[in-house]
């Protein structure tokens, strides 16, 4: 790894932040002539544009406005329109925008309450927030052709708390063009206006703590209406997402009301062993409404409030409880009993769903995407000791030395990168699939994204972010990211044609890869993509023993 000194603005922008160099743009620039193209939706028509054959449908309402009495509530289906509404810009994000502003320290906690809001910045422009935000945005080869084509819904990241569909490398035109297929993309609520679950003040709050996901599932619900007019088959849907978004995938299997509305789900770096108790998340709601002056008797109030007292609110308990020197949970959906009927693999994998295949995975130094502390690049003996007890506490020393014999050749700041990204997401997503595959229904696919990205001289090593581009075969349009070199584009090739044929059939077995057989316990059969890929049995064995005690996944 090299240990190259680089300006720290520089690398700040480049590490975490690197995904913002595939934010959205236009899709037809300079002097190329759009081309128009409508289609019909169950609420009205819509224009879009075509470009390479791809039509392409923006901000394409699924909701209605989440503002005013709508706010907090479940969903509703927009208001039918007259005429033809133009479908050409992408729509609002969710409003998640700390309306303070109040500038962060480099290395520091970000504004919001997770460190996955400096990771997952992405969305079409930063000042396009607004509570009308439940809009698709859709790539399809035809319209009303009859195709049956397989239907990617992807699931964007961000935690709980941020980011829209509307990010450039999320364009589905070159895996429509790949695999002749439908992609969609989604915003829906997110940060308190989807998650603050104030249930135990009011019953007519009683899925507030839920509603993004009811989202999620409303637009699920939109799709099997509506996308056979868009050449898509509503009986091969699958679901896809990275970090915040894999962990949508892993909660809608945890919903029951939601079989049927997909068929597959594919988890890309996103851990939701569990998501939040009741108790956590009513502490949230109760501290909000302290807040806004509101006492709890009149929480219907809160549907009232202009938005950027909200936000304010919601952003303001986590700096108060910082100052208060406490942790408190994220915002985030909560098992209620009812759409949530347990968290999504504790004490086991849910059973709601158990016959739907999925593929889950990680990268190798996921760490390498989730810091902006340049420091952890230069770590020496003492610095990784260090370092690694802020993370794991006693155990360091011995699993440093554990890590050290399996990475010989590691740098200390590699070394901590490698444990980091286990303590984070290698382990858990060991233990999902394991406790996916003991359901002994649906298959499981446990890939280890190994490839490492040239860019800043290979410094982020497998960061977070990094397996999406190859994913929707975008290495170009996200070359800050990947580099878009020949092995990067080789790799992509592979990779989105393996989620085609998974999105086709179940199965992601392809023949420009080695066999993938499904994960168990006992051979625990994972696929290492990288320059040249391979399956092994149990690759990272003593690691993840380590980290399942560690973690108490036992």
């Amino acid at each position: 790894m090299s240990t190259n000194h680089i300006n720290r603005r520089r690398f700040l922008q480049s590490s975490s932040l690197l995904a913002l160099s595939c934010l959205a743009f236009p899709a037809c620039t300079g002097t190329d002539k759009i081309q128009y193209v409508t289609a019909e939706t169950c609420f009205g028509k819509i224009r879009g544009t075509e470009n390479r054959g791809i039509k392409i449908f923006r901000g394409v309402p699924y909701g209605a406005n989440t503002s005013g009495v709508n706010r907090f509530m479940p969903p509703v289906d927009p208001p039918e329109w007259k005429g033809i509404r133009d479908a050409i810009d992408y729509g609002y994000r969710c409003p998640q925008t700390d309306p303070s502003h109040r500038p962060q320290p480099p290395g520091g906690e970000t504004s919001g309450p997770s460190i996955f809001r400096a990771l997952e910045v992405p969305g079409d422009k930063p000042d396009k927030e607004d509570e009308e935000c439940l809009v698709l945005n859709i790539w399809t080869p035809g319209i009303n052709d009859g195709g049956k084509r397989p239907v990617l819904f992807w699931l964007h990241g961000g935690a709980f708390v941020s980011g829209s569909g509307s990010t450039r490398g999320w364009d589905g035109t070159n895996l429509c063009l790949r695999g002749d297929v439908v992609v969609i993309t989604i915003n829906h609520r997110l940060h308190a206006l989807g998650f603050a679950n104030f249930s135990g003040f009011s019953p007519d709050f009683t899925t507030s703590g839920t509603v993004g996901m009811l989202d999620i599932q409303h637009a699920l619900r939109w799709v099997q209406r509506n996308i056979e007019q868009f050449g898509g088959d509503p009986n091969r849907v699958t679901i896809f997402g990275q970090s915040g978004g894999g962990r949508k995938c892993e909660t809608l299997l945890a919903m029951p009301s939601c079989k049927g509305l997909f068929h597959r789900a594919a988890i890309e770096s996103g851990v939701a062993i569990k998501i939040s108790e009741a108790a956590d998340s009513q502490e949230l709601a109760d501290r909000m409404l302290h807040k806004l002056g509101l006492p709890s008797t009149d929480v219907h109030k809160i549907r009232t409030l202009p938005i950027q007292q909200i936000m304010a609110a919601a952003f303001g308990i986590y700096r108060d409880a910082r100052k208060e020197n406490i942790r408190l949970a994220d915002f985030a959906p909560t098992v209620d009993g009812t759409i949530i009927t347990q968290h999504p693999f504790h004490p086991e994998a849910s059973a709601a769903m158990p016959d739907i295949p999925i593929i889950i995975g990680s990268t190798r130094t996921e760490y390498t995407g989730l810091t902006t502390n340049e420091a952890l690049w230069h770590l020496n003996e003492e610095g990784l000791q260090t370092e690694t007890n802020k993370l794991i506490g006693d155990s360091a020393r011995e699993i440093i030395e554990l890590y050290r014999k399996h990475n010989p050749a590691a740098s200390p700041s590699e070394l901590f990168f490698l444990i980091g990204s286990d303590r984070l997401y290698g382990a858990s997503t060991m233990k999902i699939a394991e406790r996916r595959a003991q359901l002994q229904k649906g298959p499981v696919y446990l890939y280890y994204f190994a490839w490492q990205t040239p860019v800043q001289n290979g410094m982020l090593m497998s960061p977070h972010n990094l397996v999406w581009p190859f994913i929707f075969d975008n290495t170009e349009l996200c070359a800050n990211l990947t580099g878009n070199t020949p092995e990067a584009r080789e790799l992509a090739d592979k990779i989105s044609d393996a989620w085609i044929a998974f999105a086709r059939t179940g199965d992601p077995n392809t023949s420009k890869l080695p066999y993938w057989p499904p994960y168990n316990a006992e051979l625990r059969s994972t696929m290492i993509f990288n320059n040249t890929s391979e399956v092994i049995n149990d690759p990272l064995q003593e690691q993840r023993i380590a980290m399942f005690h560690l973690l108490d996944l036992v």
